[in-house]
């Protein structure tokens, strides 16, 4: 059994109990204000300061005259005494800012994530997750939590796998991890409604309708790509349907059943072209018929079977040009096919904004903007003339690119 303190008397608990309380706040400390003090707890403290009267019920005591007659009384400091009777002396100012420290780590983490500087417009998801704090308190765990989350992005849009099957893929065979309700499903879920600038889904038909949005459970019938000029290699029959529309100068419309079926598919070692939107693919087809260079459309966001036949002509050594709209929807769709194909921008630059911008003067506001990463003075730009361009503007310059490359 340890002994108690000679100091240690019931009298005098109020005043180290305050000592305590302010050596622990981290700060400097001149004086300390105890009590109430009782009649007995008056005494023991004019008797411990070598005062001719009581003090007040509630004084307020210099520190530097308490530690010198706490080391006259018994040989050791104010600290020391007060850390035998109370235990240990703790620096909250210094827990706080290391919890900020932990805090800021997290979300500087998260914010530099390659998978957000791909698509800056999570910046908005990083926002507001910081904004709402750390789950339960703690780092370790919002930074697991984030982590799974990404993870799940980087695999979207899904190859049409059911929900508890890309869970249990991605996220240590767990199935139920992506479960309505679940923590990473809602992260997940409220990342894709910033990305694609919607609200976030409130009931359970509209978060199935944005996974399957974002290839999961798919049907594979009506996941579909339209391209032109496009001329797979290969004995399948996907492959051949392919050069018979190339051939005829007709689009050819690839669902994600047939692009995943077997039989192989390559297309020769040179660029593609993708576009936003559909009547770009129909004017090239006007200009060049069957000798229409590859063009591939992703009709707006694109959706598995776009994502799909872009990877696997990437793969087989084509290189992805891509354009869309100067809007902020176009930035964003930009961002993301060119963050999930590594394809390179085509005439997405600054410099061609603001070239084509005249074209329309009176054109529309291009809404809510989120940075390009491809062009950090982009968006600037777009902010500044308010004016947003369509493709279908700038058609006659992407019909010239793709002369260059015309078939035959």
């Amino acid at each position: 059994m340890t002994d108690r303190h000679p100091l240690d008397l019931p009298e005098l608990r109020p005043l180290w109990s305050a000592v305590h309380d302010r050596l622990s706040t981290g700060r400097p400390v001149s004086r300390v204000r105890s009590g109430p003090l009782d009649e007995a707890g008056r005494e023991a403290l004019a008797d411990l300061l070598g005062l001719d009267r009581l003090p007040g019920t509630e004084p307020t005591i210099p520190l530097a005259g308490l530690d010198g007659a706490v080391l006259d009384a018994c040989g050791r400091s104010l600290r020391d005494v007060v850390t035998a009777i109370l235990g240990p002396i703790h620096d909250r100012a210094a827990e706080r800012a290391r919890k900020a420290g932990q805090r800021d780590a997290v979300w500087g983490w998260l914010a530099g994530h390659s998978m957000v500087t791909a698509q800056p417009a999570l910046l908005e998801w990083v926002g507001h997750l910081r904004t709402n704090g750390l789950v339960d308190g703690s780092p370790d765990r919002t930074r697991a939590l984030l982590t799974a989350a990404l993870t799940v992005l980087a695999a979207l849009p899904a190859d049409g796998e059911p929900l508890p099957v890309l869970a249990a893929r991605l996220l240590d065979g767990d199935s139920h991890a992506l479960d309505d309700g679940t923590p990473v499903s809602g992260l997940v879920l409220r990342a894709l409604a910033v990305l694609h600038g919607t609200d976030l889904p409130d009931s359970a038909e509209a978060r199935r309708a944005v996974w399957s949005g974002a290839g999961v459970a798919d049907d594979q019938l009506s996941a579909t790509v339209l391209a032109v000029g496009l001329r797979l290699d290969g004995d399948g029959p996907v492959a051949e349907v392919t050069r018979i529309c190339a051939d005829a100068g007709h689009p050819v419309s690839l669902t994600l059943a047939q692009l995943r079926s077997p039989g192989g598919l390559a297309v020769p070692a040179r660029p593609v072209h993708i576009t936003e939107n559909p009547s770009v693919l129909a004017l090239a087809l006007r200009r060049f018929g069957r000798h229409c260079p590859p063009l591939v459309c992703t009709a707006g966001w694109p959706n598995t079977a776009v994502i799909h036949l872009l990877r696997r002509l990437a793969e087989d050594g084509a290189s992805l040009r891509y354009h869309g709209d100067f809007d902020g929807e176009g930035i964003r769709i930009a961002a993301h096919v060119m963050a999930k194909t590594d394809a390179a921008p085509w005439r997405m630059a600054v410099g061609d904004y603001r070239a084509a911008a005249p074209r329309v003067p009176t054109g529309p506001d291009p809404g809510r903007l989120t940075p390009a990463p491809w062009d950090g003075e982009l968006v600037d730009a777009m902010a500044a003339l308010r004016t947003a361009v369509v493709e279908e503007v700038v058609a006659d310059l992407l019909l010239d690119d793709l002369a260059e490359h015309r078939l035959g």
